[in-house]
């Protein structure tokens, strides 16, 4: 494969673009470099600290696991010179991690709207749709970064789970969440709350409901967690209230019914005032026989 450096860019060295071009972790490209498969136009190994220079050419075979194309489009809500917001769709990684690489978001976006430099501000979980903000600048992204970090971001959700008449709501669930690795679900546990969720019901029918999900905090499947310890869990959830069986890499039945509906904030580079809503619509609510066959 033969990638041109291309004019305008500003990184350090070919390593960085590359990382950011392939929209794959650095390790993976540390490790090409190490190992010599990638070249310049002399055939020479590309060093690790080698300048960028727009316009010449670097040389590598590129082999990569194949991944199952999530058979869903991911929508463009905004873009302007800054930031780029889209809306998700369910079984889609946010960023490349583990087996997924190409079927991600950032890869698709990066590819579609031919931004090599595109980054993403912060992550939803695979298996949730919805809105995902990133950035065009790769100096500008630490500002937008830190909204999520300092809690400056307004997140509300939305999930379809069973109705249950003697659920007093809303309220605002408080709790410790601990997240293991290598353990796929999280659990609550004892001492000091770090994940905090407020749940409001918006309406239900036939046994189910519409709940509204407002995080305060941002723990690893904090609203799933929550929502499984009020008895009414979310549906297609995999992990909440137990961990079922795998399903195989091309099933993409039962999407879980949680959905990040708006995000709402003050731009840190423009100063504007930001405030979007997916369009969005989770299925078990809108065709509950389509979503259970």
């Amino acid at each position: 494969m033969r990638v041109r450096l291309p004019a305008g860019d500003a990184w350090a060295t070919v390593r960085d673009h590359l990382v950011a071009r392939l929209a794959v972790e650095a390790g993976v490209i540390d490790r090409m470099l190490d190992a010599g498969q990638i070249v310049d136009a002399t055939g020479r190994p590309v060093p690790h600290d080698m300048a960028y220079v727009p316009g010449m050419y670097v040389w590598f075979h590129r082999e990569l696991p194949y991944e199952e194309r999530v058979p869903f489009a991911i929508e463009i809500v905004y873009q302007d010179d800054h930031i780029v917001v889209a809306d998700k769709p369910h079984f889609l990684a946010t960023t490349p991690r583990g087996s997924h690489v190409t079927e991600t978001a950032l890869a698709r976006l990066r590819r579609d709207l031919g931004v090599p430099t595109l980054g993403a501000a912060h992550r939803l979980d695979r298996l949730t749709a919805g809105l995902v903000l990133f950035t065009v600048r790769p100096e500008e992204r630490g500002a937008y970064q830190s909204l999520f970090r300092d809690k400056q971001v307004k997140k509300e959700y939305e999930a379809v789970a069973p109705y249950e008449p003697a659920l007093s709501l809303p309220r605002t669930v408080r709790s410790r969440i601990l997240k293991e690795r290598g353990v796929l679900a999280a659990r609550e546990v004892e001492g000091e709350p770090n994940a905090i969720s407020t749940v409001e019901l918006s309406e239900h029918r036939e046994g189910r409901a519409r709940y509204r999900l407002t995080p305060s905090t941002g723990q690893t499947h904090q609203l799933r967690v929550h929502m499984s310890a009020l008895g009414v869990p979310i549906l297609g959830d995999p992990l909440y209230p137990v961990v079922t069986d795998p399903v195989a890499a091309d099933d993409f039945r039962r999407p879980l019914q949680l959905l990040a509906r708006v995000l709402e904030f003050t731009d840190p580079i423009t100063a504007g005032r930001h405030r979007f809503v997916s369009p969005r619509v989770l299925q078990a609510w809108s065709s509950y026989e389509e979503w259970t066959g």
